[in-house]
């Protein structure tokens, strides 16, 4: 009898124990959930009304910030000085009340896959970082010269040598991308810079890779890059980005070097309309009129062959990669070599910055 009170008891206790240690776990669980929650809580008010605005001259890490040179959808660029290469950076900083949503994941994927290119004809990125506030930035190569939009509305229609010149770069910086398995998207005159990069006159800079993608082997989830989604600029989209994004692979990007081409060479692009809907119909089922017939220059046969193979509706008519292309295009730009490049002009330092707050 005493040994079964004795064992009743410990049993008790046992229980007792176990009931007060499942008490203990949940208070600490509900504890760390507290903290989470109310941690979440007070970085959404740091966000939400503490809006940034540097002022000039001011340190922010191991840059002391300058103007204010351009904004956009993503981000407010500075013109600032590292401190440490003394050298001109251009800061592009995600601001407090935008970085909400996918907005903060975009912005450092934006950072994380044009870090992975090296191309000299490929804007650089040197640093990533948060400001003391916790606002995201980083920092880039701060080019001075004009983009190729500019470039056409002052001087117009471009040589062909000089055409086949600005492509073959563009396509160097491409043949880089893809081998990483990456997609630009959105190759326009307005994201193709022109500078002064010494030795080389006329040098590209390949800018804003705001929407680029991974394709083949490297893709991601579709609903984590988006890759069903349509984006882009109208006039320079590929066919298939309007009717199966999920296709998009390197030649999408050639169809828009060959609409970048077809501008250089003409003035004009290859299509146009009132509306998206009419410009993408026309890049759907209209064939492009000739360069040729366009421009005011002589334009070598093999030249426009090649804009418009890549203008081809299937992307099994393009070009085979931008090495391919790169390899033809570059026996034609060779005539470019001696003739007179356009001076870039001091009022334009800081464009291709402006372009990458967009």
């Amino acid at each position: 009898m005493a040994l079964a009170i004795d064992v009743e008891n410990r049993t008790t206790e046992s229980t007792t124990a176990a009931v007060w240690a499942w008490v203990v776990a949940v208070a600490i669980e509900l504890r760390v959930f507290a903290a989470t929650i109310w941690g979440r809580a007070a970085g959404r008010r740091a966000i939400g009304p503490r809006p940034v605005s540097p002022t000039a001259e001011e340190p922010f890490g191991p840059y002391i910030l300058g103007e204010k040179i351009g904004e956009g959808a993503m981000g407010i660029v500075y013109k600032a000085q590292d401190k440490v290469f003394e050298r001109p950076t251009a800061i592009k900083l995600l601001p407090f009340d935008r970085a909400e949503g996918g907005t903060v994941e975009r912005f450092e994927r934006e950072f994380h896959l044009t870090s992975l290119l090296r191309h000299p004809n490929t804007i650089s990125v040197y640093d990533f970082g948060r400001t003391p506030e916790g606002s995201l930035y980083y920092a880039m190569e701060y080019l001075e010269g004009l983009d190729l939009q500019a470039l056409v509305d002052r001087t117009g229609p471009q040589a062909p040598a000089r055409v086949a010149h600005l492509l073959a770069q563009i396509c160097g910086a491409l043949v880089e991308a893809h081998s990483a398995g990456l997609l630009h998207r959105d190759i326009k005159p307005a994201n193709i810079f022109l500078c002064d990069g010494g030795e080389m006159q006329d040098t590209v800079k390949v800018l804003d890779f705001g929407l680029i993608k991974e394709f083949g082997q490297n893709a991601r989830d579709a609903a984590e890059t988006d890759v069903n989604a349509i984006v882009g600029t109208p006039t320079y989209l590929a066919p298939e980005a309007v009717t199966a994004p999920e296709t998009m692979d390197g030649r999408s990007d050639l169809y828009a070097v060959g609409a970048l081409g077809y501008f250089l060479l003409t003035g004009v692009p290859p299509f146009s309309g009132k509306t998206v809907l009419e410009v993408c119909c026309q890049h759907l089922h209209s064939v492009p009129v000739p360069p040729s017939a366009r421009a005011r220059a002589s334009i070598p046969a093999e030249l426009e062959r090649l804009i418009l193979s890549c203008l081809a509706k299937s992307p099994d008519a393009r070009p085979r990669d931008a090495a391919a292309l790169q390899s033809a295009l570059l026996p034609i730009a060779k005539a470019w070599a001696h003739e007179e490049t356009a001076v870039v002009s001091g009022s334009d330092v800081g464009m291709a910055v402006l372009r990458q707050a967009a």
